[in-house]
C-alpha cells in the first residue's frame, strides 16, 4: 500500500483526494504556488512544498519541481488530480523513471488517447462508433475548409490535444470558418502548446453521455455506468447527473460495452472516462452514439458516480495504483439518482465573465443539509485570476431524479452565500427548476436556447423584496415597537400598511411596494407582483410561502452600504436608491471596459473607424479563455487604449466610442 502521497494539484480536488488518503491512513504532501500559500489544501496536508510563483507554468506545471518535492518528502506516489499534469505522458514516464507510483494510467495509454485524431482511428479499429469527420494531418486552412464543406455544416472544429471545452468552435456556415479556425488554433496553442485541429460533423440535437471505466493490471476493465453531462456552456459542463435520463437497459449495455472495449484497446489501468456524443433528437438508440474522446484521469464530475454506486473512486485509484484489483462487474449496481452543480466565480448577468477577488462571505451547504460539497476555498480567501474559477461542486443524491433536483435547489436556496465575488448560483437554480430540465428535455443546446431566462440582468424579485424589508427593519412585518414612529411600516390611519422604496443594485433600479393584506404580503418589485403567504421577518431571515412552496432570504445589514441579501442562490448588495447621488457615466459616449485582468490578444479597430453594435473590437485572454469584447452600440472609435500583447487591469477603458455622425 502507498505510504506517502503527494497531490500534484490544488483547490477542491487536492482537498478531496486528501480526505480519502487520510481515511486510508496514507500521509499526504501538498504543493503550492505563492498565490496558494494559505490555501486550505496546504493546511490540510501533513507536509507542504512551495513550487514557485502564481502562474501555473511557474508552479503546478513544473514537473521537475514536483518530482523534487516528492523526493524531499519521501512520497512514494503522486496523484495528479485533473488538469495541470494529469494527462501528461512525459510526467507519468518521469514518475516511473524516478521510482514513484503515478496514480493514473500508463504513459502509453495517455499517448494513445491524448490526441483526438489518433484516438478516433484507434477506436474505429476497436469497433467503437465514431463521429463522421476529418481527423488527418493536413492542417492547411483551405484544405480544412474544403473538408468542412464535404462533411456538411454545421461542423465542430476541435483542438487535437484539447480538453475541458477549450479549443472548440461550432461553425454554422462557410463564411465563418476561417475566423473560427484561427481563434480555435490560437486558444489551442495557448492552452495545450499544439494548434492542430480536427473537423467533425456537429450533431444538431446532441447529448453528452460518458461512461466511467476502471482497469487494473490483471487485465480486467469494468464500468461504473454512465453520467449525463449535456448541460454545458461554451463546451464547459455545468450540471451533471447519473444515471442518464431516458437510458434503457439495451442502450446502456451497448454504450458501456463500447466504453470497456475502448479502454481494453489501450490496456487501460486506473480511472478513465469514455465520452460519447449522443443523438438526442428522439429516444436513445443502440446505434445513436459516437465516441468523442477518452479522458485518461479522474473527472470533475466523479462524485455523482460515487453517489449512485457507493464506491470511493479515489480509494479505488490508490488501491489499483498499489497493485490491487477492480471489483467484479456484477458487484457494481445503481442506487438512486445523483446531481452535481458546478459553482463558478462568474457573473451570468455580464455574459459569464469570470469574477475574481476576496471571499468576504462564503457559506456553502454541508452534509447535514443532504448535499455533499467539494470545495478548495474558504471565507477570507480569494478567487485568483491564475486558475480555474470553480468555487465548489454541490452534489445531491436522492431516491429519484426529482428528489435529487429538489435537494440541490434547497442547498442553493437555504445555504449558499458568496460575496463580493459574483457566482452562477442563481443561474444553476433557474436551470434546475426549469420545466424542461425537470422533464429531462435536455441536450447541449439547453442553456444557449434559454439564456435570457436563465441569466437575467437583474436580481430576482425576492431579493428586492427582502432587501426592502431588511432596510426598513421589517417594514409592514415589523414587530410592534414601544414608539410606533420608530417603525418604517407605512402605517395609515385608514387602510392597510403600505411601504414604498426605490432600490438599487449595481445600477439596476427597482421600485418596491409592500402591502400587508389579511396576513399576506402583497409585494410589487418593478413590473413583477408576488403574493407571499405566511410571511415572517426576524433578524437576518425572511421566510414565506409562494404558490404553496416555501421561499426564504437571508440578509445582513452592512453599515452605510445597504443590505447583503442571499435569495434563490444569488447574493446581492441592495441599497436604497438616491437619485441625487446617481450620475450617468460617459455621457454621449461609451467605453469598452476590461471585464477582468488579462492579456490583449488583438485590437480590431483604430481611431476614426465606424463600428456597428455587436462588432468585435478587442479580444482579451483571461483565465485561459478568449473573450471577445463587442461594441455596445453603433458609433465611431474615439480612442484606443489597448495594444496586442498588453496586460490590462480590471475595468480599464480599452476603447471609447463617440456618437456616429448622422
Amino acid at each position: 500500500m502507498i505510504k506517502t502521497l503527494l497531490i500534484a494539484n490544488r483547490g477542491e480536488i487536492a482537498c478531496r483526494i486528501m480526505r480519502t488518503a487520510h481515511r486510508m491512513g496514507i500521509a499526504t504532501v501538498a504543493v503550492y504556488s505563492d498565490a496558494d500559500a494559505r490555501a486550505p489544501h496546504v493546511r490540510m496536508a501533513g507536509q507542504a512544498v512551495r513550487l514557485g510563483t502564481a502562474p501555473a507554468r511557474e508552479s503546478y506545471l513544473k514537473a521537475d519541481s514536483i518530482l523534487e518535492a516528492a523526493k524531499q518528502t519521501g512520497a512514494d506516489a503522486i496523484h495528479p488530480g485533473y488538469g495541470f499534469l494529469s494527462e501528461n505522458a512525459d510526467f507519468a514516464r518521469a514518475c516511473q523513471k524516478a521510482g514513484i507510483i503515478f496514480v493514473g494510467p500508463d504513459p502509453e495509454a495517455i499517448d494513445a488517447m491524448g490526441l483526438k485524431d489518433r484516438a478516433k482511428a484507434l477506436m474505429e479499429k476497436a469497433g467503437v462508433p465514431v463521429t463522421p469527420g476529418y481527423h488527418g494531418q493536413n492542417q492547411d486552412p483551405d484544405f480544412l475548409a474544403e473538408q468542412a464543406g464535404k462533411i456538411g455544416y454545421p461542423v465542430l472544429i476541435k483542438a487535437v490535444a484539447g480538453g475541458g471545452g477549450k479549443g472548440m468552435r461550432k461553425v454554422d456556415a462557410p463564411g465563418a470558418f476561417a475566423e473560427a479556425l484561427a481563434s480555435c488554433q490560437r486558444e489551442a496553442a495557448s492552452s495545450f502548446g499544439d494548434e492542430r485541429v480536427l473537423i467533425e460533423k456537429f450533431i444538431t440535437s446532441p447529448r453528452h453521455i460518458e461512461v466511467q471505466v476502471f482497469g487494473d493490471r490483471r487485465g480486467r476493465v469494468v464500468h461504473f455506468f454512465e453520467r449525463d453531462c449535456s448541460l454545458q456552456r461554451r463546451h464547459q459542463k455545468v450540471i451533471e447527473e447519473a444515471p442518464a435520463p431516458g437510458m434503457t437497459p439495451d442502450v446502456r449495455a451497448a454504450m458501456c460495452s463500447a466504453a470497456v472495449r475502448a479502454a481494453e484497446a489501450v490496456n487501460y489501468v486506473g480511472a478513465g472516462t469514455v465520452e460519447f456524443i449522443v443523438d438526442g433528437s428522439g429516444p436513445l438508440r443502440e446505434d445513436g452514439f459516437y465516441f468523442m474522446e477518452m479522458n485518461t484521469r479522474l473527472q470533475v464530475e466523479h462524485p455523482v458516480t460515487e453517489a449512485i454506486t457507493g464506491y470511493d473512486l479515489v480509494e479505488l485509484q490508490l488501491r489499483v495504483a498499489a497493485g490491487g484489483s477492480v471489483p467484479e462487474q456484477d458487484r457494481i449496481a445503481i442506487k438512486g439518482w445523483a446531481m452535481e452543480a458546478r459553482l463558478y466565480a462568474e457573473d451570468p448577468a455580464t455574459g459569464f465573465m469570470p469574477s475574481i477577488g476576496p471571499l468576504d462571505r462564503l457559506v456553502l451547504p454541508g452534509e447535514a443539509e443532504g448535499v455533499r460539497t467539494d470545495s478548495g476555498v474558504e471565507q477570507g480567501g480569494e478567487v485568483s485570476l491564475h486558475y480555474d474559477p470553480m468555487i465548489a461542486k454541490l452534489i445531491a443524491h436522492g431516491g429519484t431524479r426529482e428528489a435529487a433536483i429538489d435537494m440541490l435547489v434547497a442547498g442553493l436556496d437555504e445555504r449558499t452565500v458568496v460575496w463580493p465575488v459574483r457566482t452562477n448560483a442563481g443561474f444553476l437554480r433557474r436551470a434546475l427548476t426549469h420545466p424542461d430540465f425537470r422533464a429531462a428535455r435536455v441536450d447541449t443546446r439547453f442553456i444557449d436556447e434559454r439564456l435570457d431566462v436563465l441569466a437575467p440582468k437583474s436580481p430576482p424579485a425576492l431579493s428586492w423584496i427582502a432587501g426592502a424589508l431588511a432596510l426598513a427593519g421589517g417594514g409592514p412585518l415589523a414587530a410592534p415597537a414601544r414608539d410606533p414612529w420608530d417603525v418604517r411600516d407605512g402605517f395609515r390611519v385608514n387602510g392597510d400598511p403600505v411601504f414604498e422604496v426605490g432600490l438599487d443594485h449595481a445600477g439596476a433600479r427597482v421600485g418596491v411596494r409592500l402591502t400587508l393584506n389579511d396576513g399576506a404580503l402583497e409585494a410589487q418589485a418593478g413590473d413583477e407582483t408576488l403574493v407571499l403567504d405566511e410571511p415572517r421577518f426576524e433578524p437576518g431571515l425572511f421566510t414565506a410561502r409562494l404558490n404553496g412552496q416555501p421561499v426564504s432570504a437571508r440578509f445582513e445589514l452592512w453599515p452605510s452600504r445597504g443590505a447583503l441579501v442571499a435569495a434563490q442562490g444569488e447574493t446581492h448588495l441592495i441599497t436604497e436608491y438616491n437619485p441625487a447621488a446617481q450620475a450617468d457615466a460617459l455621457e454621449g459616449g461609451a467605453a469598452i471596459l476590461a471585464p477582468m485582468p488579462g492579456k490583449v490578444l488583438s485590437v480590431a479597430v483604430k481611431p476614426g473607424d465606424t463600428v456597428k453594435k455587436g462588432q468585435t473590437l478587442v479580444v482579451l485572454e483571461a483565465m485561459k479563455m478568449e473573450h471577445a469584447l463587442a461594441a455596445p452600440r453603433d458609433g465611431v472609435v474615439e480612442t484606443v487604449n489597448a495594444a496586442a500583447g498588453a496586460q490590462v487591469s480590471d475595468g480599464a477603458a480599452l476603447v471609447v466610442l463617440s456618437e456616429a455622425e448622422g
